[in-house]
C-alpha cells in the first residue's frame, strides 16, 4: 500500500491515518505457511515540527506448531514499527530513515519486512511445555512415558554407591 504524504509534507501538526490488509500466505517458515489469514495493518504518518514519522502495527493469527511437542495451535502475533521519513538524507545512510519517492512511501513493504523480521524462530504451545520423549516419542505433557531413564553418565559413580547399600 503506497501512501502519498505530500498533503502533510510541509504542514506541521497534520496526520494521515491508514489501514489495510497484507497477504503473506506465500511466506514459508520451517516448511509451513503460518500466515494463512490476512495480516491487518493500521497506522499513520504524522508531521511533528516538520519531521515525518511513520508508525504502524501489524496483527495476525498464525498457524503454528510447537517446537517441543509438535502440537499445532493458533498464535496471535503483533508487530510494531516506526521510522522517520525524508525526501533526502542529510548525513549519509540511516536504518531509521526511509526515503520518500515522489512524496510517497510503500507502507505495505515496510509492514511486510517488519512482520517477517519479527517472526519467532521457535514457538511453544505453552511456556511450560515438556516436549516429547526422545526415545519413544510420548508427549510428556500428557504424563510420563514408560521408558526407563538412564542415569547421567557423569553421576555413574554415585549411582554405584547407591546400588551397594
Amino acid at each position: 500500500m503506497v501512501i502519498d504524504v505530500r498533503p502533510i509534507l510541509h504542514t506541521p501538526g497534520k496526520r494521515l491515518d491508514f489501514q489495510f490488509e497484507l497477504d503473506l500466505s506465500d511466506l514459508e517458515f520451517d516448511g509451513r505457511n503460518p500466515a494463512s489469514r490476512p495480516v491487518a495493518v493500521e497506522g499513520g504518518v504524522r508531521n511533528t515540527a516538520g519531521l515525518l514519522e511513520l508508525f504502524l502495527t501489524a496483527r495476525a493469527t498464525l498457524d503454528a506448531a510447537c517446537s517441543r511437542c509438535g502440537k499445532e495451535f493458533l498464535l496471535e502475533k503483533e508487530t510494531e514499527y516506526h521510522c522517520m521519513l525524508a525526501e533526502e538524507l542529510q548525513n549519509g545512510e540511516s536504518d531509521e530513515i526511509v526515503l520518500l519517492e515522489d512524496g510517497k512511501v510503500d507502507a505495505g513493504d515496510l509492514a511486510r519486512t517488519a512482520f517477517i523480521l519479527d517472526m519467532d524462530s521457535k514457538t511453544l504451545c505453552s511456556e511450560d511445555c515438556k516436549g516429547l520423549c526422545p526415545r519413544c516419542g510420548a508427549d510428556w505433557n500428557l504424563g510420563p512415558c514408560s521408558c526407563k531413564r538412564e542415569p547421567d553418565p557423569r553421576l555413574a559413580a554415585l549411582a554405584s554407591l547407591l546400588e551397594n547399600k
